[in-house]
């Protein structure tokens, strides 16, 4: 199976499987010398493990993490060596039987099939590879990301909506995310929210969601043009999360019923002689080079598709079949999204500020200093 490998300099493979011993990943092309220890992955970790409310599989694993390789303690507290850096996480609470029917039968809406056509061979238990348990460790290399990118990017995302319960963009308060189980960009409607996810889970079915995401303090200038581009890496690592089924940049699709006045981010300038943006419909992303403006993107996710509910299907021998499908599922997979969508997007700048770096000798520059 190829292709478990993503980014350039910063460079990231995942491996394991959803039932197997552990997973991990190993980061490529981490800077030397950047303090780094468990205790600073782990608390990332920690949001996205399963078992935290109701509203999430009650699957129970701890997430610890241990780092294996890439760091080393000269006295003052382990740093990073710039060698590859293997983080390690045990799975704990897998119940292999409860996919004991799935092993000839293809659940509709997963990559069951997909798998067995491509490999001929398909771990079930859970979903081998294909399971969102791989998502853990993105949430691990992430961390390693923010801390190459330092306290100068604050990245930061919540639930926007839930089914077709929609928060207006004037009223999106990331704040409000670590203070609710729904991860909900708004304190306000959790309540409604959570009933509405009550419902959807008591009945055995699921729902979808939008997530939205900004990255404030990344400086203009990363990002290339047409093959590299900033808005485009960005896409395709949040359009690699399992169950994501559409990414937007900026105003995305609602960009397309705008006038162009109404669409381009007008330009002043400000008291320090620097560029000020009106608006941001870019995304704070033009020509595929960030503006320093928040690069701000939205993902979609899909309702997951282990339900209760029975279902048509087939089987591997070219049976017609009828298929529930049992085990630890979330109502709403979107909801441990949050976490993931910030994680691709620390890993995705990191790798930016480290090509910007290398192509220009500068990471992040003044107004002045672009010689606009």
């Amino acid at each position: 199976m190829s292709h478990n490998t993503f980014g350039h300099l910063f460079r990231v493979t995942t491996w394991g499987e959803s039932h197997g011993p552990s997973i991990g990943c190993v980061i490529d092309g981490c800077p030397p010398g950047i303090p780094l220890t468990e205790a600073d992955i782990q608390p990332w970790l920690d949001r996205r493990k399963p078992g935290g409310s109701r509203f999430v599989t009650q699957r129970r694993e701890a997430d610890e993490c241990r780092i294996v390789s890439g760091t080393f303690d000269d006295g003052e507290g382990p740093v990073t060596t710039g060698a590859p850096i293997a983080i390690l996480i045990e799975n704990t609470d897998q119940r292999s039987k409860d996919y004991g029917e799935i092993a000839r039968a293809f659940r509709p809406g997963h990559a069951d099939y997909t798998y067995q056509a491509k490999y001929g061979v398909r771990d079930h238990r859970g979903g081998g590879r294909s399971s969102a348990r791989e998502t853990a460790c993105r949430v691990a290399a992430g961390a390693v990301a923010r801390k190459v990118l330092g306290q100068d990017v604050a990245i930061r995302a919540g639930i926007v909506q839930i089914g077709p319960h929609r928060i207006e963009d004037d009223r999106i308060d990331f704040g409000a995310v670590e203070h609710n189980a729904l991860f909900a960009a708004n304190a306000e409607v959790v309540p409604a929210w959570a009933a509405y996810l009550d419902d959807i889970r008591k009945a055995g079915s699921s729902i979808g969601a939008v997530v939205a995401v900004e990255a404030v303090g990344v400086p203009a200038g990363w990002g290339a043009p047409l093959y590299g581009k900033l808005d485009g890496e960005l896409a395709s690592a949040l359009m690699s999360i399992n169950a994501a089924k559409g990414v937007e940049i900026g105003a995305g699709f609602e960009s397309a019923a705008l006038t162009g006045e109404q669409n381009a981010d007008e330009m002043r300038l400000g008291d320090d002689g620097a560029p000020v943006f009106l608006s941001n419909k870019a995304g704070g992303v033009l020509g595929g080079i960030s503006t320093g403006q928040p690069v701000t993107a939205r993902v979609a996710f899909k309702p997951t598709s282990s339900i209760l509910t029975l279902r048509r299907t087939i089987t591997r021998d070219g049976t017609e079949t009828d298929l529930r499908t049992k085990g630890r599922h979330d109502p709403c997979v979107g909801l441990r999204g949050v976490p993931v969508v910030e994680a691709m997007t620390a890993c995705v700048l990191a790798d930016a500020m480290l090509r910007q770096r290398g192509q220009t000798g500068w990471a992040f520059p003044s107004f002045s200093e672009t010689q606009i």
